[in-house]
């Protein structure tokens, strides 16, 4: 029995209430031995969780006020000195393509049949947390382990896996450490997302995984770490992996995680978080979307040098984005992690080979150089591209597994050309402006529907591109943008207008009926509200979570 903290007694058993909806089959990770396990990590965990996330307001505080962000003069010393993270299983030596995508059954088993050499099971992002989703999500996982997932469409179209041998290597990602679990109560209290999905995957599959041998794709309990603001969250997580392996009889260091660095304060940490994670560190992901929305929301009021223009013209090659990847690879093969190059979002037409052809060779470029750029693998979001990103790696690397021996380019990154947005160029404009409406609005529709991807205008969308339309939505507004096209000012009555006529769009494209039975109306003034309020809202997701019910 645990004790409390400075008592010494007894700590009396967590009171653990499931307050979610029926799901089919809950019974088999809802058990008492797992629920007992995730509360565990809440009473161990949840006040330094708490601390943590007021910490973020008080250094965005900080932020606003100094309008800058600098490395760290307390952990230089750890940027200085040598160092590595411990050597990579043999599961994830070579991770030349990664596809993303929900845990959903058709998602699974087409992820796990694709081709690509990992696939990150995703209940952040691209899943909307419905209870079904997130207990539907974890039976599917411990299904596809134990080869006995299958899928059979309304048409009649059936799905199952191909031999073990030729299955990529799972690696979940749990929700970030902001988001609360509120269909699961330890004391009265919701418990954190990220508690949740961490703590059932590994309770249920983390034995699991390692009896299945070195030579399986999936022979450990591997993570992706998303929206990670400082060390000190990373210093979190590792003493929950430390604080999981004990409690389970798991040997230190089996766990190992990629931490995906995409918010601007994190870019400024990643030999900090390695350092952090050595133990249990697999490497470090360029999280293109959600590191432009976190430039946005922390630089949000900080001047017209901070100013993102319309979202589709900021490339890769843009001088601030180039140096955020510079010293990314740099970082990671330094330490002798793998540096993970950014998503290739665009989905394939069945109907318009031209549009195919045109988005087939930017995404061709798109990793080219990152494998050029000393990138150890990529990401894609459809089985349609995980043969283009595996030949531009396989061009660079030929029969190695990865590249840690590239240091990346040469010359320093400073903290003053990971800012500089302004010389990124491009322009603000009414399209920019209207397609921030047109993305945002239906992608929260699908996200209120239970859709965590989303293809829209053939790009996979997720939370991160939504938070990006309604962020630089905001942006322009409170810093009086003029649009370059048109002349006019960014306006919230502009925006509404918009808002306006693209529910009108929808009505006349969609129909009546079909119009009628989305949730279109709650989508639009859920995303005027986090565009347009004077208060900007941390994540979407936040005042959007009450809506799922």
């Amino acid at each position: 029995m645990a004790e409390d903290q400075g008592t010494g007694t007894p700590a009396a058993a967590p009171v653990v209430t499931v307050a979610g909806p029926h799901v089919d089959r809950a019974e088999e990770v809802l058990t008492p031995e797992a629920l007992a396990f995730v509360a565990g990590l809440h009473r161990a965990f949840e006040g330094r969780r708490r601390e943590l996330l007021a910490r973020r307001r008080e250094r965005r505080a900080e932020i606003a006020r100094t309008g800058t962000l600098d490395f760290l003069p307390e952990t230089a010393a750890v940027r200085a000195a040598d160092w590595r993270v411990a050597e990579a299983p043999g599961a994830l030596r070579d991770r030349r393509v990664e596809i993303t995508g929900p845990t959903d059954r058709k998602m699974a088993i087409n992820a796990l049949n694709s081709g690509a050499r990992v696939w990150l099971a995703d209940f952040e992002d691209a899943t909307s947390p419905t209870w079904e989703n997130l207990v539907g999500g974890q039976i599917n996982l411990i299904d596809a382990f134990e080869g006995r997932i299958d899928f059979t469409t309304s048409a009649g179209k059936a799905y199952a896996l191909r031999p073990a041998a030729e299955l990529a290597t799972v690696v979940v990602r749990p929700r970030g450490w902001h988001l609360d679990e509120n269909h699961l109560l330890v004391d009265g209290e919701p418990v954190a997302g990220a508690f949740l999905d961490f703590g059932l995957y590994f309770f249920h599959n983390a034995a699991r995984l390692l009896a299945r041998g070195a030579d399986d794709p999936n022979s450990g309990p591997y993570f992706y770490l998303p929206k990670t603001e400082s060390h000190l969250e990373a210093r979190l997580w590792n003493d929950v992996f430390t604080h999981a392996q004990a409690e389970l009889g798991i040997e230190h260091g089996t766990i190992r995680a990629t931490v995906l660095i995409e918010t601007v304060t994190a870019a400024f940490e990643m030999d900090e978080i390695l350092h952090e994670l050595r133990d249990h560190a697999a490497g470090l992901n360029a999280g293109r979307w959600d590191y432009l929305f976190s430039l946005v929301k922390n630089f949000r009021d900080a001047g017209e040098h901070y100013i993102l223009p319309d979202r589709n013209t900021v490339t890769m090659a843009s001088p601030f984005m180039a140096a955020y990847t510079r010293l990314l690879v740099r970082t990671c093969h330094r330490r002798g992690a793998h540096a993970i190059g950014g998503m290739a979002a665009f989905v394939p037409s069945r109907k318009d080979p031209e549009v195919n052809a045109a988005a087939l060779e930017k995404v061709k470029a798109d990793k080219d150089r990152e494998a050029g750029q000393g990138f150890d693998g990529s990401w894609v979001a459809h089985p349609d591209l995980v043969p283009v990103a595996r030949a531009s790696f396989d061009a660079v690397l030929g029969g190695r597994p990865h590249q840690k021996d590239n240091p990346g380019p040469a010359g320093p990154v400073t903290a003053e050309q990971l800012l500089d947005i302004a010389g990124a160029g491009g322009s603000c404009t009414r399209n920019g402006l209207h397609n921030a409406v047109q993305v945002g609005i239906r992608y929260i529709e699908a996200w209120l529907r239970g859709l965590g991807a989303v293809a829209i205008f053939h790009m996979m969308e997720d939370a991160a591109t939504a938070e990006i339309s309604r962020s630089q939505i905001w942006q322009w507004i409170h810093n009086d943008v003029v649009l370059a096209d048109t002349g006019e000012k960014a306006t919230a009555e502009l925006v509404r207008r918009l808002v306006a006529e693209e529910l009108a769009a929808l009505r006349a494209e969609l129909g009546e009926q079909a119009y009628a039975a989305g949730r279109w109306g709650e989508a639009a003034r859920l995303f005027e509200q986090v565009a347009l309020d004077q208060e900007f809202a941390d994540f979407l997701t936040l005042p959007a979570l009450p809506l799922l019910g």
